[in-house]
This record gives C-alpha cells, sequence and structure tokens, in this order.
C-alpha cells in the first residue's frame, strides 16, 4: 500500500490562516457597506413621512413624539352628588347627568348617604373630574338625611388644622342649593356651607353658587326649576370651556360663592335677562378672607410702576383725567342703577301661585285648580255619602250633609310645613301675600262648577241613591280646609260673603299665625284653629312654622280667637282664668262712678262673675262658634295634657276637636309612620284626662271611624241634652241680618244651635255612625283608621 495516499493535505488551510488579516478586512468592508445603506434607507423614509405630515402637525412635534399620539385630558369625567329629602334634587341630579352625557363625558350620579368623604373624597385632587354638588336645605336650616354625615364630615375637616388649607388643591367644583326662601334665616344655608368648606379646604371653583327658590315669589327666574335650568346652562357651558382647556378654574381666591373669573359675564347675563335681581333677601352672612388673584396683584403693580415716577407739571393733567375717570364711572353706574331698577320692576309683577310643575304635581293628586291660587276636590266622605255608607264626622258632630260639601281653599300656600300634612307638601308656603290676586267672585264661581263636574261624574255609579245625587248637585256647605292657609287670602271676608249671600255654610280652618287676620275676620258659620301642640319645642317639631315668632303668633291667636266667643264662660272654682278679662269688665262697669274700688271690694266672687259675664256677653255678642282642632301625634304630643288644659283656658273655644293622625303614606318629607298613629282607645284615654283638667267641657259626640272625639263647653248642654248641632238656615237668616245692617245687629252661636241626635253621641252604640246610612267595611281589613 502506498503510504503517501494515507497523509492530509493542510496547505489550503494554512493559506487561508496566513491570509486571515484580508478576509476579516474583507468582512469588516461588506458590514460597513450595510450600515451605511441601512442609514441612508431610513433617512430617505423619514423625509417621506415629514413630506405627508401638514405643516401644523409637524409643528407640535416635541421631544421626538407627537401629540396626535397623545392628546392632553382636561376634564376626566363629571360626578354628580346630590343630597334630597323629597327628591328634587335627586330628579335634578338625573337631569344635568344626561345634559352631561351629551358631551361625551362620563358622569356618575352618587347619593351622598352612600359616600364616604374621609376614603374618597381626597382623590378628586388628581383625577381631573368635575364635581357638581346639588344639595337641599332641611328643617332649620340643616343637611337633608342623606346629606347629614357628609357635612358633617366637610364641616369637621375644613375646621381642622391636620387637613390644612391644601387638602383639596386640585379639586374642581360647583354647587347647586335648593331651598326656600321663605325661611329668610336659613335660606339655601346648606348650599352656602358646603360652598364655603370645599372653598376653606382648598377646591377650585369652576363657576358661582347656584341657588334654587321652592318661593315663587322670590326665585329670579320663576321657580325652582327655572333656577336651576339657568344655572345648568351655565354649567353645561362652563364644562365645555375646561374640557378645551381655554379657561381654567377658579383659584380659590374670590369670595364665597362668587366666582370672579365668571363674576363680569354673569352680571351681562343677569342684566339682559327680565328676573328679579333685587328681589333676593339675602342674608349678611361674613365673608371669608381672600387675596387679590394674580391677575389683580399683576395690574396693580404695573399701574403703580407706570405711574411711580410724575413729573411736577404733569401732575394737574393727570389730576384732571383721574377727575374725568371718576365721573364717568359714576355716570355709568347711574345708567347701570336705572336700568337694574327698570328691570327689577318689571320683574317685581306679581307671579302666580301655582307655577306649571306645581299645577301638574297637584292635579295628579286630584285636584281641581282655580286660576293662579285656588283650588277644589272631591272629598271621600262625600263620595261615602252619595252612596249611602256614612258621612264625616262634622256630619255627627254638627249635622252637616257631607254629600252636599264642597271642600275648597282661595289660598294653596302655606306658613307651617307640617309633618302630617296630607298634600306631602307640594303646596307652596309663604309668610304673606305676594301672589297675583284672583277675585273671589270668579273662584267661587268656579269651584262650585269644578264640583258640580265631580259630583256629576257619579251619575250611574252602583251604591248612589239618586235622592242624593240630586242634592248633591246644589252646595250647602263649605270646608276651607283643603290644604294651605285660607285667611291669607286678602279678599276672604269678600269671599265668605259671597259664600253666604249662595246659602252655603263657612267652615273655615287656620294654623294659628295669622292673628291680626282672625281678627278682622267677619262672622263664619264655625272658626277653627289648629292646635298641633302645647308647647313650643313640639310646636316647632310637629309643624315646622316658617315664622320666627311662631310661638307668640300662636298664642295670640289663640287670644284673638278668645275674642269670637259668643259670650264669656267663668270657670266655677274661681274667677283666676278670667281675672283680667273680669277686670276689664268691672271697670267698664264702674268707670263713671267714684266709689269704683269700694264697689269692686265688695263683690264677691259670685257677683264679679255675675258681672264679667253680663258684660262680656254684651260685648263679644254677634260672634261665632269657635272650635280648637287637635291632632294627637303619638310619641310626639300626647303627653303635655296640662300645657293643653292652660291653652284652652287662654282661647275658651266652644268646642275641642280631638283626633289621632291620619296616616297618608310613605312621605320622603315626613318621618311619620303607622307607628305614629293612636288606637281610637288610646284618643278616647287622652280626652278624658284632658277634661278632668277642664271643668267647664265635657265629652259630647265620637265619631270612631274618624277616630274622633268632640268636647264641647257646658253651654252647649241644655237640660242635660247636648245642642252641638247647627241650625243652618237659621244661621243663614242670622248672617243675612247681619250684612243688611253693616254689622249693628249681631247674633251669638246659642241663636243658631240645634239639638244633637242620640246616636251621635259619645257612648251611643252608634259610635257616632248615623244608624240611616249603611256600614261599609273594606274586605281583608278588620279596622279602619283612616278620616278626614
Amino acid at each position: 500500500m502506498d503510504p503517501s495516499s494515507d497523509t492530509w493535505d493542510f496547505s489550503p488551510l494554512i493559506s487561508l490562516w496566513i491570509n486571515r488579516y484580508y478576509i476579516y478586512l474583507g468582512f469588516a468592508f461588506g458590514i460597513g457597506l450595510w450600515i451605511c445603506f441601512q442609514i441612508v434607507t431610513r433617512k430617505q423614509d423619514k423625509n417621506s413621512q415629514e413630506k405627508s405630515i401638514p405643516k401644523a402637525a409637524q409643528d407640535l412635534m416635541t421631544n421626538g413624539y407627537s401629540s396626535l399620539h397623545k392628546k392632553e385630558v382636561f376634564v376626566s369625567g363629571v360626578k354628580i352628588f346630590y343630597g334630597s329629602q323629597t327628591g328634587t334634587a335627586k330628579e335634578f341630579a338625573t337631569i344635568l347627568a344626561e345634559a352631561v352625557t351629551s358631551l361625551y363625558l362620563p358622569v356618575a350620579v352618587i347619593n351622598l348617604k352612600e359616600y364616604d368623604p374621609d376614603d374618597n373624597l381626597v382623590e378628586e385632587v388628581t383625577s381631573k373630574n368635575v364635581c357638581a354638588f346639588l344639595v337641599a336645605t332641611y328643617t332649620d336650616g340643616r343637611p337633608t338625611e342623606s346629606a347629614e354625615w357628609f357635612c358633617k364630615w366637610l364641616e369637621e375637616a375644613s375646621n381642622d388644622f391636620r387637613f390644612g388649607k391644601t387638602y383639596l388643591k386640585g379639586m374642581r367644583y360647583a354647587v347647586f342649593g335648593l331651598g326656600n326662601s321663605a325661611y329668610a334665616s336659613h335660606f339655601n344655608k346648606v348650599g352656602k356651607n358646603v360652598d364655603k368648606w370645599l372653598w376653606m379646604l382648598g377646591a377650585h371653583r369652576v363657576m358661582t353658587r347656584g341657588e334654587g327658590d321652592c318661593n315663587v315669589v322670590k326665585s329670579k327666574h320663576g321657580s325652582i326649576e327655572a333656577d336651576f335650568r339657568a344655572w345648568k346652562t351655565k354649567f353645561i357651558s362652563q364644562l365645555q370651556v375646561l374640557c378645551k382647556g381655554e379657561k381654567k378654574s377658579c383659584d380659590g381666591s374670590c369670595k364665597k360663592g362668587k366666582c370672579e373669573s365668571n363674576q363680569r359675564s354673569s352680571e351681562e347675563m343677569e342684566l339682559g335677562s327680565h328676573t328679579q335681581d333685587g328681589l333676593h333677601q339675602r342674608d349678611p352672612e361674613e365673608e371669608e378672607p381672600f387675596e387679590s388673584s394674580s391677575e389683580e396683584e399683576s395690574g396693580t403693580e404695573d399701574h403703580q410702576s407706570l405711574t411711580s415716577v410724575v413729573d411736577v407739571e404733569d401732575l394737574g393733567n393727570i389730576m384732571n383725567h383721574v377727575k374725568k375717570e371718576k365721573r364717568e364711572k359714576e355716570q355709568q353706574e347711574e345708567k347701570t342703577g336705572l336700568f337694574r331698577n327698570t328691570v327689577k320692576n318689571e320683574a317685581s309683577e306679581r307671579r302666580a301661585m301655582i307655577t306649571p310643575a306645581l299645577r301638574e304635581a297637584l292635579t295628579k293628586q286630584g285636584y281641581q285648580l282655580i286660576g293662579s291660587h285656588s283650588g277644589v276636590k272631591l272629598c271621600r266622605w262625600t263620595k261615602s255619602m252619595l252612596r249611602g255608607r256614612g258621612g264625616c264626622y262634622k256630619h255627627t258632630f254638627y249635622g252637616i250633609e257631607s254629600h252636599r260639601c264642597m271642600e275648597t281653599t282661595p289660598s294653596l300656600a302655606c306658613a307651617n310645613k307640617c309633618v302630617f300634612c296630607w298634600r306631602h307638601h307640594t303646596n307652596p308656603v309663604g309668610t304673606e301675600w305676594r301672589w297675583k290676586m284672583d277675585q273671589p267672585e270668579v273662584i267661587l264661581k268656579e269651584a262650585i262648577e269644578n264640583h258640580q263636574n265631580m259630583i256629576k261624574q257619579f251619575k250611574g255609579v252602583p251604591g248612589v241613591k239618586e235622592e242624593r245625587f240630586k242634592e248633591g248637585m246644589t252646595v250647602k256647605h263649605c270646608a276651607l280646609s283643603l290644604v294651605g292657609e285660607p285667611i291669607m287670602y286678602p279678599e276672604i271676608n269678600r269671599f265668605l260673603k259671597l259664600l253666604h249671600e249662595c246659602k252655603i255654610s263657612s267652615f273655615l280652618v287656620t294654623n294659628a299665625q295669622f292673628p291680626v287676620e282672625i281678627r278682622n275676620l267677619k262672622p263664619v258659620t264655625q272658626l277653627y284653629v289648629s292646635v298641633d301642640a302645647s308647647t313650643k319645642d313640639s310646636l316647632k317639631k310637629i309643624d315646622r312654622p316658617l315664622f320666627k315668632d311662631f310661638w307668640q303668633r300662636f298664642l295670640d291667636s289663640l287670644k284673638a280667637l278668645a275674642a269670637k266667643v259668643s259670650r264669656c264662660s267663668i270657670p266655677r272654682n274661681g274667677y283666676t282664668t278670667y281675672d283680667i278679662t273680669i277686670e276689664l269688665a268691672l271697670k267698664m262697669t264702674f268707670q263713671n262712678s267714684d266709689v269704683q274700688s269700694n264697689t269692686a271690694k265688695e263683690h264677691t266672687p259670685n257677683k264679679r262673675r255675675a258681672h264679667a259675664d253680663e258684660i262680656l256677653r254684651e260685648e263679644y255678642r254677634g260672634q261665632q262658634r269657635t272650635v280648637y282642632r287637635l291632632t294627637l301625634v303619638k310619641a310626639w304630643n300626647v303627653d303635655e295634657l296640662q300645657a293643653y288644659a292652660e291653652l284652652v283656658s287662654l282661647g275658651h273655644p266652644d268646642f275641642i276637636e280631638v283626633k289621632g293622625v291620619t296616616y297618608c303614606g310613605e312621605s320622603s318629607a315626613s318621618s311619620l309612620t303607622m307607628a305614629n298613629v293612636p288606637w281610637h282607645e288610646e284618643v278616647v284615654r287622652f280626652v278624658r284626662e284632658l277634661v278632668d283638667l277642664i271643668p267647664d267641657y265635657e265629652i259630647a259626640c265620637e265619631h270612631e271611624h274618624s277616630n274622633c272625639l268632640l268636647i264641647a263647653h257646658k253651654k252647649f248642654k241644655i237640660d242635660r241634652e247636648w245642642w252641638t248641632w247647627i241650625d243652618y238656615n237659621r244661621f243663614q237668616e242670622l248672617i243675612q241680618e247681619y250684612e243688611d245692617s253693616g254689622g249693628s245687629k249681631t247674633f251669638s252661636a246659642e241663636d243658631y244651635m240645634a239639638k244633637t241626635p242620640h246616636w251621635a253621641l259619645f257612648g251611643a252604640n252608634e259610635r257616632g255612625f248615623d244608624p240611616k246610612d249603611t256600614r261599609f267595611q273594606r274586605k281583608n281589613k278588620s279596622k279602619d283608621i283612616s278620616g278626614c
């Protein structure tokens, strides 16, 4: 075998190794060319892209990135917080949310009751949200139940040094308050406080606080709904501006509730609108300390720098220029003031009491509205008696024919917001008449027509008695107790006179807040005063009156009622109750006698009472029957017996109606529940205990179905028989004689009383139900405690 064939030839490898540097150089040169090619290619691509982008877009490119890829967000969303008692603020929050949605912004509606500010509110500092607060003011200027904790936390935080004045710096907010200027001392107090507390914590106000007013007279735009719409329009407009980033929010250096950035535009809008700019009477609350804004400071500094060095020769010209500017400014202010006054005078024209929203709400409840401030409604007892199913307690106590009774009012407005209001506070409130006024002739005519139209609807209804249907078409009685305060109506005396001319008896109810009007009231068939509580605190809690001096007005009203009694009734266990009245009577008797004091000393208590009774009988003759109307609310006013007895001695009513409160369903405006409704046995027990404290009164009648009893003065008990009923024909004769004589021919309650039937008396087997009718029991309902 050839040995040469077994050897390897390494000469090519040796040659590559020797020339390796040339190989490395070739590889490096190739890589360099490839890199150069890539650089050139990318540069060409970049140039072509720059040519394809518009010049405006190229201008936005900074630091290697384009704003087309990342757009700055100024408003990320809107959060709407509401605190509502009756549902109005909640409804407004929903409406506002719909408006915000139209801007394609995320929106959240939050009930303050379900919101924890301690954990969540600080998040709004960096969230870029705009927060809107819709808060209502409730009784005594307190927040609603749903907003109570939020307001408490906010108040404490704003006054806690640990939070500081920059705790909410960066948060943007706006406030709309809901209130009623009839409560002047705390109108929109919650809205003002929320605005103030947020401001104190460093939050930024984006616009001026809005104030909705339920009082249509003073409402800037005519109603609280219109006030909200105006504020909502401004809010949406400001939101659009914020979204564009064109205008910053209020820097927090403005006065409480006033955004200076919007002040000029808002003033121009107000000057151009025919609204009641000057009608609002705002409380002079203290303003928060504030510093001038940076713009104001810079402007001041610029002005100082320009005028820091002045040539003495130019001083005269400068002073003349300043005086000229001052004169021009004064002239401009004078013109502006005249224009404002013109707008104010135009806006001060009296408005209608019934707003469109109020009209809609009352119509749903079955009201037939009359004109701009009156209404009529068919009582359920009218329907009941048409069917022969029994009449109301007035039928039992006073003999009215319930199917011929018209329930109406010439004034839907009231001065109270009682917790047991059976209209759930849908009617307006006020302390004086400031609305348009319809004539009494028009009100009465339309009231009778509407009442008759409602009666006509019962024609052919199963169970309706034909005879009573025909009688029901002729109104014989008028209960001025539908809703509101009828005595507020300025022409109430004319209205009563028209009723009597139509041979319609009058039962007028007042809430004991208008003593002057009670004194000036002409005789009615029966005058009621609602005595819903016997102490100042309980009256404030139950009636929630608008007047600050409500308790004094209440007492004065009872005193005014005392002057309406037909004759003086002297207690038989002494004369201290009528001590002042007796002394006045004695003074009237002996004022022309030289031995007045000696004669007075010689009189025994019985003779003194006889003299007072005789004199006061003539003095007060010509007045109407008077009634206290007590509404018992369990756990609220049923334990005030002695205080009630003292009030009885103050007003000396002829009758006292004691009735258990009627539960009219759940209402967000009241905490009243079925637990507050007393049983009939509890009402009877209360009446028995009360009668023991007022010896000149006894229990006369009972109407179990209405959970009501009648306490009557013993003067209506003749020969051991009660005469609580009314001779209505005789009353019409007496009132006609009174009117014909110009008020000189007077009469008393005893002149038109009638005998009470046995079935109506307390203790009778019928329990106040007329045996002529048939008792109707609802199925699946063992006991009906409701009443009129």
